[in-house]
């Protein structure tokens, strides 16, 4: 029964997660949800970048704080290993969704493209964005980095093993091509108010940041394999194989 139990809430979190993945695409886009980044009622320009900045700052400590080593090795004494990835993945996805209930729209417009082959193009970027962010996570293990792996193997009685380092496809172009296609998703819209505007600067420089903190933690797991691959190939920027070689 527990390794049901444990299964059941592996798949409920991930699912959790894909619903809100297409609902921040929406969201970021302002298309097709109930309540998109511009939408909702206006207050003081004080109380809403107070309210959005926190609403960022909650989400980016949290996915900071939960995926640091430390705190894994000690987190893990309190929940079971087995569903550690889903735990954060639920709260991640919860604490989206709250920022999407609560956000403040600023709906001066920084930019606004009127015509409609550029609109296309815009919003053609950005869904390469968004399917570079989904590529990315397949390539290095869609199912383990969201906790579906976990859960299977401790439901079918199997050891979990870390998923070995990989240098494949995207990852032979720069190292963290899922970060890419956030901050892709993020300023590509023919519609920049100032809160879309606040969204992709503050989210920007939140994954600019997180990258170096995640450079150390991969550093730490993969040593000098890894230490090789950054001085290989770009961190975010692209560039051609030769160069990375």
């Amino acid at each position: 029964m527990k390794r049901i139990l444990v299964l059941l809430f592996g798949v409920f979190c991930y699912v959790l997660f894909l619903a809100t993945f297409l609902y921040q695409i929406g969201f970021v886009s302002g298309i097709v949800v109930p309540k998109g980044i511009d939408d909702g009622t206006v207050v003081s320009g004080f109380q809403t970048l107070a309210t959005n900045v926190l609403l960022l700052g909650l989400f980016a400590i949290q996915h900071t704080v939960m995926a640091r080593l430390a705190f894994k090795r000690w987190w893990t004494t309190i929940v079971p290993e087995a569903i550690e990835r889903s735990v954060f993945v639920l709260l991640s996805s919860l604490l989206l969704l709250l920022m999407n209930w609560q956000w403040k729209p600023l709906p001066e417009f920084v930019w606004r493209i009127d015509n409609a082959l550029g609109r296309m193009l815009l919003y053609a970027v950005a869904s390469g964005g968004w399917g570079l962010v989904l590529s990315a996570t397949c390539l290095i293990n869609h199912f383990d980095l969201f906790g579906v792996r976990q859960v299977w193997l401790y439901f079918t009685n199997r050891e979990y093993e870390p998923v070995k380092f990989k240098e494949n496809l995207l990852y032979r172009w720069l190292r963290h091509p899922l970060m890419l296609g956030f901050i892709i998703a993020f300023w590509a819209t023919p519609d920049m108010t100032q809160g879309h505007l606040l969204f992709a600067v503050v989210t920007t420089a939140y994954i600019l940041v997180a990258i170096q903190i995640e450079e150390r933690t991969l550093v730490a797991l993969h040593g000098e394999e890894y230490r090789q691959y950054q001085r290989r190939v770009s961190m975010i920027i692209p560039r051609p194989p030769r160069l990375a070689e």
